[in-house]
């Protein structure tokens, strides 16, 4: 798997947006966080599933997975901005609006949104193919999904909502993305409708269990470990936040258990390629069992 991620990888960094202008820094801070590194999760998500069944397709899914990766970059740079969580640190480099300035930072993730469809639009795949990509990555990646959930979560910043509202706006603010990197894998490998709607189920789980993790590493990492701004979830409604850090522990193991019976039901190709890069993501929280 690390040759997967290696090569893709080596794919983004062969591959960033370059501009033609005389701006002075505009295209430096076009390729900061995405130079910058990251998970790379919502990609490899994809990534693999290609991998499980039509490994001939990985070099011409590669532009489908830097789309994902470049509108996900995007949502953290808006994600950052004073109007929303105003940090300053992503990805162990300052925020861009920190580094640069605001109208910056807003250009950069308004390009990265707008290119993440580009290319998809000219990947070496057939045009129905792509035609339901960026469909998925549309609805998913906005007012269906992340904008949604995005604009509940500022909306309802230092009003607590209770455990149901909570979820509805984590699965559309983090977990549709995830399900949809699945989903858009499934398609370019020709899984059949029933596989890619049990995909895409698995990563809205596979969302949550990611979010809740997360509320726990804003709790109890520091900004440095983290590579990201923490304890910054105080007027948030975060997992933690509403049900306590124990009680979010918990919810993560069953979470977490349901996710590895979820993989377990896929066909060995499938739940291989899948679990080679999602183990440890899956046990990431466990650390703080005690």
């Amino acid at each position: 798997m690390n040759t997967l991620l290696n090569k893709f990888e080596d794919y983004l960094l062969n591959n960033l947006p370059k501009i033609e202008s005389f701006h002075p820094h505009f295209e430096n801070a076009l390729q900061d966080m995405l130079k910058a590194g990251g998970k790379r999760f919502r990609p490899m998500l994809l990534l693999s599933v290609v991998q499980s069944k039509k490994p001939l397709l990985l070099d011409n899914s590669m532009k489908v997975a830097l789309a994902v990766e470049f509108l996900h970059t995007y949502s953290l740079i808006h994600d950052d901005l004073p109007a929303m969580d105003n940090a300053s640190l992503r990805r162990g480099f300052p925020t861009l609006h920190t580094k640069y300035d605001e109208v910056t930072a807003i250009l950069v993730g308004d390009a990265l949104n707008s290119e993440s469809f580009n290319l998809i639009a000219n990947s070496p795949l057939h045009n129905d193919v792509k035609i339901e990509l960026i469909k998925l990555l549309s609805s998913n990646g906005g007012i269906d999904g992340m904008i949604i959930g995005q604009a509940i979560d500022c909306h309802f910043e230092k009003q607590k909502i209770n455990l149901e509202k909570l979820e509805f706006l984590h699965t559309n603010k983090t977990a549709k993305l995830i399900a949809t990197s699945l989903k858009m894998g499934a398609l370019i490998a020709n899984y059949k409708e029933n596989i890619q709607e049990e995909l895409y189920k698995f990563g809205l789980d596979l969302g949550l269990l990611f979010q809740i993790q997360d509320d726990i590493i804003d709790e109890l990492e520091s900004s440095e470990t983290a590579g990201k701004t923490t304890q910054n979830d105080g007027f948030k409604n975060s997992f933690v936040n509403l049900l306590g850090l124990s009680e979010s522990i918990k919810s993560a193991d069953n979470l977490a258990e349901k996710c590895l019976e979820s993989l377990n039901n896929f066909d060995t190709n499938l739940k291989n390629s899948l679990e080679e890069f999602l183990i440890s993501y899956i046990n990431r929280h466990k650390k703080y069992n005690s």
